[in-house]
């Protein structure tokens, strides 16, 4: 009976101790899957050494830009839309500046709109899910450079789509409360 119990306690802890593993882990994985797979309007990232086939139709690129309300930021995208052939390569541009009095970090996700398309939306190079620290009046512009697969073409679902919309939204990044617990320790 006391053999028992001591590998119904094993397998518990086991059991509750991956649980604990896969809940940090699910986080990472989960934005692995979506950059791999597009999912969830999150555009894929590309190694550009292929060759892009360029496609003669050409499709509108909106820009938006938000910010979480604790980041006294003011954030916008350099051009509301660019008209681009498929295919063809984008560099665009984001501006960010510190409204505050304070060195401040920021860290910006995004997505593609509609969902659909995120799979199409290779990103080849981008600010987001990085560290952004700014100074105070410091102002930076935030590159991203992507393109739009041609296989968009053969997919009747979202071949009719003239537009797409990439998102970008920054946070105040969890280094600045790293920085203050620290400070208060």
């Amino acid at each position: 009976m006391r053999n028992n119990n001591l590998k119904i306690t094993i397998s518990l802890i086991f059991v509750v101790s991956f649980m604990l593993f896969l809940s940090f882990a699910a986080v990472p994985l989960y934005k692995l899957f979506c950059q791999v797979t597009g999912y969830g309007g999150t555009p894929k990232i590309v190694n550009v050494e292929d060759e892009i086939k360029v496609s003669e139709k050409k499709i509108k690129i909106e820009f938006n830009s938000d910010i979480n309300k604790k980041l006294n930021w003011s954030f916008k995208p350099e051009q509301r839309s660019i008209e681009s052939k498929i295919g063809e390569p984008i560099l665009a541009f984001y501006k960010a500046t510190n409204n505050g009095s304070k060195s401040i970090t920021g860290i910006a996700t995004y997505n593609v709109l509609p969902f659909e398309v995120a799979k199409y939306f290779n990103k080849v190079n981008c600010f987001c899910f990085e560290n952004q620290t700014l100074e105070p009046g410091e102002e930076v512009l935030l590159p991203v450079n992507f393109y739009i697969d041609p296989e968009i073409l053969d997919d009747p679902s979202v071949k009719h789509l003239n537009s797409i919309i990439l998102s970008y939204t920054f946070f105040e990044s969890d280094e600045n409360f790293e920085k203050i617990s620290k400070n208060n320790n």
